[in-house]
């Protein structure tokens, strides 16, 4: 034991023990809770996990070598304590900053935007929690026979710290919380572990009184910004988190249109005094089942979404079944777009597990499922799309909502994703708008033109382009793209571009209201 390790007492060890525990659960919050602060602009694709990891262990790594380092020239246990305050100041900066930074970082490619942002916003935070380890081997090893049960139980109590953090994160505070509020009760958690310390053991208590005090004034003020967030052209009938996302519920301020947001993205609208979608992609799927089936008696429908399509279906007698892996959709969709739940079977799950298991079969497969800017890979394979015809009738439809550029270097979704159809059907048509909304049908049997969409059943705002965009169909050059596979799928990679100009689009548009 070095001559300057102070001697420390039952309680203070087992405070230790409980640093331990406490900051591992606060850098796996923050580390996985970042990526979902930096979800509404920048999306959830393997970049933004790439670069929030990546960033993660960097900033591991440097505090682990700057805490030993200092753990070796200090006297006491101030210099870490105080490290966790300043921890603490930064993450509750970070709720306000997390906007500007972010919507900054579109401007560059998703790659560098995304690591630019979780370096700015999480590294020193993260590095100055990892500094505890250093610390607490020091301190706590007083002899030298005694280093391996010191080094074991503190590695054990920040790793059990690091599962509730993940446990806490996933299961609780996400889809209960806003992310503002998780990041605030992270850092206060933090900041009043090191005011403990300060009080009971540093001679520091009113000092650090006083600056618990500002980060505490810093983070409320961050969550009262987040959460009563005005906007210019429309007021908030409701905003809720869960497991996929911030949603929340805009009108516009004369009541006219209504809008379905997840992450601040808009996802869908709707007009209350018509009853009806003013979204393109809503009509298309409709009428793309209807123009191909000539009875149609049931459709399942892969994503709820607010409910718009699936109502449409089960209103006309069709038997409806949904999967929805968003429960938390189900309410926003029954209390502010008039869905009916009862007229139809909802499902709440994963599209996938559900195709696996399903012994029905329909007349219609409706594929809407999206989680962000783009649908999820799994669904949109080779497998994934075997298992849909599966659960077709031999003359059902599968009917796809996406988004893909159709020119020349920015095609390789859409070119991948005929490519893929027509490795599970024979026959596969593309449908595609100006804004990148494309429609897929495929079949098994020869796609008939069995009726045409009536332009008066679409809302006036989107009538034209319905009837434009599912008049004519479209090719792409196979060349352009590969079959996805569960084993092999690029797109989120080649697709890139795309998405950053949707997601920029979106966010935008989110923006201007």
């Amino acid at each position: 034991m070095s001559a300057s390790t102070p001697v420390l007492g039952a309680a203070q060890r087992r405070f230790l023990y409980l640093t331990a525990l406490v900051n591992g659960a606060a850098i796996m919050i923050v580390e996985i809770l970042g990526a979902k602060m930096l979800a509404p602009f920048l999306g959830t694709s393997h970049f933004v996990w790439t670069a929030q990891i990546g960033m993660a262990m960097v900033s591991l790594a440097a505090g682990y070598y700057v805490g030993g380092r200092w753990s070796d020239s200090a006297v006491g246990l101030n210099r870490l304590y105080g490290a966790m305050l300043a921890a603490s100041g930064y993450l509750a900066m970070t709720i306000m900053a997390v906007r500007p930074v972010a919507r900054f970082c579109l401007g560059m490619s998703l790659p560098v935007g995304a690591l630019v942002a979780s370096l700015f916003l999480f590294f020193v935070p993260l590095a100055l929690l990892a500094m505890t380890g250093p610390f607490l081997v020091r301190f706590l090893t007083q002899q030298l026979h005694a280093v391996g049960g010191a080094v074991g139980r503190l590695t054990s109590l920040s790793t059990v710290g690091s599962l509730i953090g993940t446990a806490a994160i996933g299961y609780l505070l996400i889809p209960l919380a806003p992310n503002s509020v998780t990041m605030a009760i992270t850092a206060g958690a933090v900041a009043l572990v090191a005011l403990v310390h300060f009080v009971v053991w540093g001679r520091g208590g009113v000092a650090a009184t006083v600056v618990v005090a500002v980060i505490a004034l810093i983070a409320g003020l961050g969550v009262r910004r987040d959460v009563w967030m005005q906007f210019t052209h429309v007021r908030q009938l409701y905003r809720g988190n869960s497991n996929f996302g911030q949603l929340q519920v805009m009108e516009t301020t004369t009541g006219s249109q209504r809008f379905y947001v997840n992450d601040y993205l808009i996802q869908n609208t709707y007009s209350p005094a018509t009853r009806q979608s003013t979204s393109l992609f809503t009509y298309a799927l409709y009428g793309l089942a209807r123009m191909h089936v000539e009875n149609l008696k049931s459709v399942l429908c892969i994503g709820l979404g607010v409910g718009i399509v699936p109502g449409q279906f089960a209103s006309e007698g069709v038997e409806v079944d949904v999967v929805e892996i968003n429960p938390a959709v189900v309410p926003v969709a029954r209390n502010f777009f008039d869905l009916d739940p009862s007229k139809m079977n909802i499902t709440i799950g994963d599209g996938r597990q559900f195709l696996n298991r399903c012994t029905n079969r329909y007349d219609a497969v409706v594929l809407d499922a999206f989680l962000g800017d783009s649908s999820p890979a799994h669904l949109m394979t080779r497998e994934a799309f075997e298992a849909m015809r599966q659960v077709l009738s031999p003359e059902g439809v599968l009917v796809i909502n996406c988004f893909g550029g159709t020119g020349q270097g920015r095609d390789f979704f859409l070119a991948s994703m005929v490519k893929t159809l027509r490795a599970a059907f024979p026959h596969v048509e593309l449908r595609a708008a100006e804004n990148g909304n494309a429609f897929f049908a495929a079949s098994a049997s020869p796609l008939r033109l069995v009726r045409r969409l009536d332009p008066l059943t679409v809302h006036p705002m989107v009538r034209d382009t319905a009837v434009r965009v599912l008049s004519g169909t479209q090719e792409t050059d196979p060349k352009h793209g590969r079959v996805l596979t569960d084993d092999f799928n690029p797109v989120e990679f080649y697709d890139a571009a795309n998405r950053e100009r949707l997601r920029k689009n979106l966010a935008q548009s989110m923006q201007d209201i």
